[in-house]
């Protein structure tokens, strides 16, 4: 079905590998477009609860795929009508309904760092380095990270990272909050996928892409009270559908429970509310 990337979906989990290993999974625009259908797939298919994305060989993405002239960075449209590739990547993940894990085992620069920050978790090998290294190449950032970089690690060590350049290892990444983890090489798609099981076997699909989305589109918000909203909304749902009983039941029989809600049919009529013109 795709020819840059590889997709499996097993015990509810769709891993989404970066296929181009000859090339240390560097980045093409339609290697965007694959991923993209990927997610699109993912987003419209109730058996995928989590996704994990990694790459093969021994790089998760060693950026934008580079030639001598860097034809790479020139497009053909208008300033006005041109799109950043790595930004439409970063789009689709953040407007995701399911959870998605980034499971980087090996170098990730340029975008192949850029294109993690909209997932919602970081998990690095022993191996892996990471760059912003736009600067080095005469170039700007991409995919979103103005927006979301600052935001995940704060504006110091966001603009460190940027203004230098360099390229850095796991560890220094995991001080900073850029990834929750750093695990051996060995360990990284089993820890990955331990995370996603977890979700996967304990929680409600529509209670996970429902916090999912708040979390994110709070991101901007410039007062409490505009989570306060959402959220009084999201309860009041919740508390007179099916998954919430559930849920108390299993936990009064401490058992695992059994959510029958899915987020391709039973999402909240006011579902996407960021879309509405005035939400109150």
């Amino acid at each position: 079905m795709f020819k840059t990337i590889k997709t499996n979906i097993m015990d509810n989990i769709m891993t989404i590998t970066l296929n181009r290993p000859d090339r240390l999974n560097a980045y093409t625009e339609f290697l965007g477009d694959e991923i993209i259908q990927a997610l699109d797939h993912a987003d419209e298919n109730d058996e995928v609860r989590v996704l994990i994305m990694t790459g093969e060989g021994k790089a998760f993405c060693a950026g934008a795929d580079l030639d001598k002239d860097a034809s790479i960075f020139r497009s053909e449209t208008s300033m006005e009508d041109y799109r950043d590739g790595g930004g439409l990547v970063s789009l689709r993940i953040f407007e995701l309904n399911k959870p998605i894990i980034a499971a980087i085992n090996g170098p990730a620069v340029g975008v192949g760092i850029t294109m993690t920050l909209p997932m919602d978790i970081r998990i690095a090998s022993e191996n892996a380095k990471m760059g912003f290294v736009f600067a080095r190449r005469g170039i700007t950032q991409e995919a979103c990270s103005g927006w979301f970089l600052p935001r995940i690690v704060g504006i110091s060590q966001a603009m460190e990272w940027v203004s230098t350049g360099r390229v850095f290892s796991a560890q220094e990444a995991k001080e900073h909050g850029l990834v929750s983890r750093v695990v051996p090489a060995d360990e990284l798609l089993s820890t990955s996928r331990q995370l996603a099981a977890e979700i996967v076997e304990n929680t409600s699909a529509v209670s996970v892409a429902l916090n999912r989305q708040l979390m994110w589109r709070m991101l901007g918000a410039d007062h409490p009270m505009e989570s306060h909203k959402v959220e009084s909304k999201y309860i009041y749902w919740t508390g007179r559908n099916a998954d919430v009983q559930e849920g108390v039941e299993a936990f009064l029989e401490k058992r695992k429970p059994n959510f029958s809600l899915r987020v391709s049919s039973d999402m909240p009529d006011f579902y996407p509310w960021w879309e509405e013109r005035e939400f109150k």
